[in-house]
Parts: structure tokens; C-alpha cells; sequence
């Protein structure tokens, strides 16, 4: 089996500023290929190239240009409530378990309504929502302010994405 690297929802510069055109270029072009490539030329760790494909894949194709307006549907929306009440609240809980991230790693909303975290890479049948917690997601554009990496991330969301990955769930 081969893996194929998904294209971008926008073009790399669309996701600015949030995300700059350097970090998709670096990040997307450069990381997440080199996990395609790797795996696809059985080099180093099949396990971990696969999984840091599969989360790059689930991480990129969720985003679109920043505050395009989309909100969370009704299955998300229900989802969040499970234990969050609010969109709000799943923010700051996604944050919490992010920022107790000692290093690299994901934070993710399952399909049961949690937020768990991966400290590596790891392939996971229950994401909905993916943050990339891994150092260069964030370093290029914001430094060491990876709280405002946190923030600014959510405006780039396309919930209407979101919506309709659940429902194949």
C-alpha cells in the first residue's frame, strides 16, 4: 500500500496569518511529505511514517481561510456539549491538555466527546478535531508563544469539514 499525500483545501498562502506561507511550506511541503515519502520508500519506521502521514492528513484537510464564518453543525455542536457545554469550554479544555504536553504531540476531540492527547505519532480511528502540538506547527510563526498558536489555530478551522467527518464516524 502506498500513501498519498492529500492537497491542501487552500492555497498555501491562504491560511495567513494564522498559519504563514513559510510554516505550510515547511510543515506541509517539507514534514508531512517526507512522512509519505518515507513510509512509500519503506524508509526508517513504517509505523511512525504511517501515523505521522495519517495525523498530518487529518491535521491539514480541516483547515480553511481564517473566520470564514462556518460554526460548528448540529452533530458537532451535540458532540461538545457532551462534556464541554460550549465551544468555549471545549477551547479551554483542548488548551489545558495541550499546554500539560511535556515536549511534542497532538490534542484531539474524539468522536466520545474528550480530549485526548497522542505524545508521539500515532494512527487513531476517534479524531475529530486535530491540533498539532509538535514544535515546528507552531515555532515558525509564533516562537515560543504556542498559546497563541493555540488561539489563532481555531480561526482556520472549517467546521462545515468537521461536520461532515463526524457523520461518517
Amino acid at each position: 500500500m502506498l500513501l498519498k499525500q492529500s492537497p491542501l483545501p487552500v492555497p498555501r498562502d491562504a491560511l495567513e496569518p494564522v498559519l504563514s506561507r513559510a510554516n505550510i511550506d515547511y510543515h506541509y511541503g517539507h514534514l508531512y511529505r517526507g512522512y509519505v515519502d518515507r513510509f512509500n520508500q519503506h524508509e526508517g519506521s513504517p509505523e511512525f511514517n504511517r501515523a505521522g502521514a495519517f495525523l498530518h492528513d487529518i491535521y491539514f484537510t480541516q483547515f480553511t481561510r481564517p473566520n470564514t464564518g462556518s460554526k460548528p453543525g448540529e452533530l458537532t455542536m451535540d458532540l461538545i456539549r457532551k462534556h464541554s457545554s460550549s465551544l468555549t469550554g471545549l477551547k479551554a479544555l483542548m488548551k489545558d491538555a495541550a499546554m500539560r504536553i511535556q515536549g511534542s504531540g497532538w490534542v484531539y476531540l474524539a468522536t466520545d466527546g474528550t480530549i485526548k492527547t497522542i505524545k508521539n505519532h500515532e494512527v487513531r480511528d476517534d479524531i475529530v478535531l486535530l491540533i498539532d502540538w509538535w514544535e515546528h506547527a507552531w515555532n515558525p510563526d509564533y516562537l515560543w508563544r504556542k498559546e497563541e498558536y493555540f488561539d489563532n489555530i481555531w480561526k482556520i478551522i472549517d467546521w462545515n469539514h468537521i461536520e461532515d467527518r463526524l457523520g461518517l464516524m
